[in-house]
């Protein structure tokens, strides 16, 4: 699995550990896991039927649980790989016909004294805590994981639900208690079979793997164990046989109806004379989510009239460029079971400036609505997002390899009132929609061979001309993926490709055409040809039509590893309707090789050693990215983590940078990122990331970004993430002028100036913990970016590199003042005495002070069942023309402003049957 990470301006894919590997501790790399064949004959440990009664509570003591032999003999991953445990860990099973038992006992020698415990929030990590993790494989095809954890508090973290994608978001119904004694430390599990997911067969046979973590020593211990510099995973699992569930634990009804209370006071209109504003509001909203199990190994989730107010709010932004910023799906509905959607995946040990091929972004669902209000509308009263009228999704696995997930949602039809002159008049600004997909897998060769496939249809019904002319009809994705693993999977080959068709009224066409994802309006692209794919501007289409793909060769085991890539857009590729793809038009190629010890050694205990290069091309020819890029990523003796990478860029061709008009020359630049972390283990932890860019022109930038975690109390958390961001360039895109006199760039002017953008923000969390089942959370964001344009130039040719900059080498720059002193426009004479017209740009110029936050408090009463209350925070002041930085000014000013405040009470009750 990778995560995304963000080094100030690169963009890079970072390695993560995947659930059932061993745990990254302190943020070292994790071994490399990912083999079949068995250096060591896998252990097995024998589950027994449940003859007595069990009380939960923790202890051992019922005859039943002696009566089973125990899993032992566990090894460890960290830090000594290979070594026996030091200290002794025994794993024992149980089951009857409703629910498996797990019985860990984890010796320590300095008994409740060496036993590390912290009491946090569901499925919150902490590296502060010993745990045990289970991991189970309930299909035994070696690719599922099923995770449960437990922290000596007893705290839980689950994840998984039998597929090779770790989803936090599951979140079962089970039970556990622990204690704490002389010996060490004892956890009782008590996991509902109709939370599981496993084939029909009357006897079970699992695989299982063991991690045991002791945070005192950081040590990692493993009960089906492999060497750090072999693949593993869940085809080196050992296994547990014996386990016969009733026929009554393969069927089970669950609901889960809500009942929300919201009041919103919001701040004080901008326009006091809106009709429409209601600045305060009060509202009562019901609905229900329900899962079924079709079959012991095949889940039907449903939610009628959805409720997220819960969720964390999005934080704040700046985006100067042309694409769309990307928030994750947080939403519980979506997140749920996603990784069954997940679509060919994407992964590289360093690459940058890249994205995935996504067919399936779950936030277009319920999105704000899109359309636009009637010409001479004054004030308007739109709904903040349309409304999921319903929405279901089957998933899950059959007994012969199929893995199958289908969802279909339908969100309702939207309208705003909009009014003119002195009347009101309803608009339609959302279609009934309609969003399905459908996702298909099949393993074979005990999971080292899958091929997939997916499709996704968005269907829209209006007869509003306005959304016609902005939306499309239908939209729909095609893809088929592979994954294919030799040589005890150190070697792999996966990939995915698709085909997308948008089919709509020629204006909505139009606007896909025009936009930043493709600018088929470029006046220099070659000719080319809509045939079966779109590859030429036509105001007249009524559909475009794209192919995407990626694929990956590796060796992704052993001291040695290598890599090369290729990832590719035509430039009709759209899925925006449904998934999330900022750019097409290229053909991206990337490859790398690196050195992995992650044996201990007498001054580092592992390291990553990496170099490579990528290229980048559109599908006229141009070259638009070339990189060079190496880094070193290690953990010392001392558990510090020290990343250090740089990137160099050379000159290219930019087919973006004037947003729909020619290719111009961008020039290269250099960058380098530091990243170091100290002992996460420690009360108090700290990392911080300094960053540097410079470009040939001699422009630099520079960030800051830190973290602080403090361990104020057993079960109180706090971590504060402040950040600092100068930036510098000499050609951020501002407009475009239409002027027949500009005839070398086909009589148009396109606007750059230099670019000096200050950001502050210091994100900050809080977590209480105060019983496992009763938390509260607080975030807050407080952010200030500023904003200032100078030196406005345009690009002397197309494909050059070369600018003039305007009141120096050519033509003149008047600025126009307003009342209060502020620059409030600029008459830029491009050309003097010349014929050119003069071009009047308002100033750009700002500041944006923003704080948001919110704070839940959540409370399980009984299991399945929650209360939460919530307080929703956000305010944000806009300071037009201004555009330097002063801290104490925009503090206050970020303090100062009004804000909408919203409060929530929630409550749901789980039925099961």
């Amino acid at each position: 699995m990778l995560r995304l990470c963000a080094f100030g301006s690169a963009l890079v894919l970072c390695s993560s550990p995947l659930a059932g590997q061993a745990p990254a501790r302190n943020g070292a790399p994790p071994p490399r896991h990912t083999a079949t064949s068995h250096a060591l004959p896998s252990p097995t440990v024998v589950a027994g039927r449940r003859t007595s009664d069990i009380t939960l509570d923790g202890r051992l003591d019922e005859p039943a649980w002696s009566a089973v032999q125990p899993a032992t003999d566990f090894r460890q991953a960290q830090p000594k790989p290979g070594d026996p445990a030091t200290h002794r860990t025994e794993i024992r099973l149980l089951f009857d016909d409703e629910a498996l038992y797990v019985g860990a006992r984890m010796f320590d020698d300095q008994g409740l004294a060496g036993v590390r415990s912290q009491l946090v929030r569901r499925d919150q990590e902490t590296s502060n805590s010993d745990n045990i993790e289970l991991i189970f494989d309930t299909y035994h095809n070696h690719i599922g994981r099923t995770i449960f954890q437990v922290t000596p508090a007893g705290s839980k973290m689950d994840a998984g639900q039998a597929t090779e994608f770790a989803d936090p978001s599951w979140d079962p119904v089970w039970a556990v208690k622990t204690s704490i004694d002389s010996l060490g430390w004892v956890a009782e599990l008590r996991i509902p079979f109709s939370q599981l997911r496993f084939p029909r067969d009357s006897v079970q046979a699992w695989g299982m793997q063991v991690w045991r973590y002791q945070s005192r020593l950081n040590e990692v211990t493993m009960w089906s164990w492999w060497g750090p510099d072999e693949a593993g995973g869940p085809s080196r699992f050992g296994h547990i046989e014996g386990i016969t569930p009733g026929r009554g634990a393969t069927r089970r009804l669950e609901v889960l109806p809500y009942v929300v209370g919201r009041y919103q006071r919001l701040q004080a209109p901008d326009d006091p004379g809106n009709p429409f504003y209601r600045q305060r509001d009060a509202d009562t909203r019901f609905g229900a989510d329900m899962k079924y199990l079709l079959t012991s190994n095949v889940t039907l989730d449903a939610t009628i009239n959805p409720d997220f107010g819960q969720v964390e709010v999005d934080p704040a932004v700046v985006n100067l460029s042309a694409f769309e910023t990307f928030f994750p799906e947080r939403r519980p509905f979506f997140v749920e079971g996603s990784g069954t959607f997940g679509f060919g995946g994407f992964s590289c040990f360093f690459c940058s400036n890249v994205s995935s091929l996504s067919l399936f972004y779950t936030r277009r669902i319920g999105r704000a609505p899109q359309g636009p209000m009637p010409q001479g509308t004054t004030y308007s009263d739109s709904p903040d997002a349309s409304t999921i009228l319903g929405a279901a999704k089957v998933t899950g696995r059959t007994g012969n390899g199929f893995t199958i997930g289908v969802l279909d949602a339908l969100t309702a039809r939207e309208h705003a009132t909009a009014r003119i002159g002195n009347q009101d008049q309803s608009q339609e600004v959302e279609p009934l929609t309609n969003y399905f997909v459908g996702r298909l897998k099949k393993d074979f060769n005990r999971g080292n061979l899958v091929f997939g496939g997916m499709v996704t249809s968005v269907i829209r019904d209006t007869d509003e001309p306005l959304l016609e002319s902005r939306l499309n009809s239908h939209s729909e994705a095609v893809g088929f993926d592979w994954n294919a693993r030799w040589k005890d999977r150190s070697w792999s080959f996966f990939g995915n490709m698709a085909f997308t068709n948008n089919s709509g009224d020629a204006a909505a066409i139009n606007r896909l055409q025009l936009s930043s994802a493709r600018y088929f309006q470029r006046p220099d692209r070659q000719a080319g040809s809509n045939g079966f794919l779109s590859d030429r501007y036509d105001p007249e289409a009524t559909r475009l039509r794209g192919m995407g793909g990626y694929s990956r060769l590796a060796k992704d085991a052993g001291k040695w590893l290598f890599e090369t890539m290729v990832n590719w857009r035509t430039p009709g590729f759209e899925a925006n309707d449904l998934a999330f793809n900022t750019r097409a038009d290229y053909l991206w190629m990337n490859t790398n090789l690196a050195l992995s010890l992650s044996r201990p050694t007498n001054w580092y205990r592992n390291y990553f050693l990496i170099v490579g290069s990528q290229r980048e091309y559109n599908f006229d020819g141009d070259r638009t990215d070339t990189q060079f890029h190496t880094g070193v990523f290690g953990q010392l003796l001392n558990y510090w983590n020290l990343n250090a990478f740089a990137i160099r860029r050379t000159d290219t061709y930019d087919d973006r940078a004037t947003r729909g008009g020619p290719v111009v020359g961008r020039p290269g630049n250099m960058f380098y990122s530091l990243f170091v972390s100290t002992d996460s283990r420690k009360r108090i932890n700290f990392n911080i990331n300094p960053t540097m860019s410079r470009t040939d022109e001699g422009y630099k930038s520079y960030g800051l970004f830190a973290g602080i975690n403090l361990r104020a109390a057993s079960n109180v958390s706090l971590s504060f993430q402040p950040s600092y961001n100068f930036s510098r360039g000499a050609r951020q895109y501002v407009n475009t002028f239409d002027d027949p006199t500009a005839t070398v760039f086909y009589g148009k002017r396109y606007l750059f100036a230099d670019l000096k953008q200050k950001t502050v923000g210091f994100d900050t969390r809080m977590n209480m913990t105060f019983s496992p089942t009763l938390t509260f959370e607080l975030f807050a964001q407080p952010f200030i970016s500023s904003v200032h344009f100078s030196r406005f130039k345009e690009f002397v040719a197309p494909r050059g590199q070369a600018i003039r900059v305007f009141g120096e080498d050519i033509g003149t720059v008047t600025a126009t003042h307003n009342a209060q002193g502020d620059v409030e426009s600029y008459a830029i004479d491009p050309d003097g005495a010349g014929p050119a017209a003069v071009l009047t740009q308002t100033n750009p110029d700002f500041n944006l002070r923003s704080l948001r936050g919110n704070a839940v408090l959540r409370w399980e009463y009984r299991p399945g069942s929650t209360l939460f209350l919530v307080w929703t925070r956000t305010s944000s002041h806009f300071g037009q023309f201004i555009g330097d930085f002063a801290l104490a000014r925009d503090a206050d000013a970020l303090f100062a402003a009004d804000s909408d405040n919203i409060f929530l009470v929630k409550v749901n009750f789980w039925f099961n049957r």
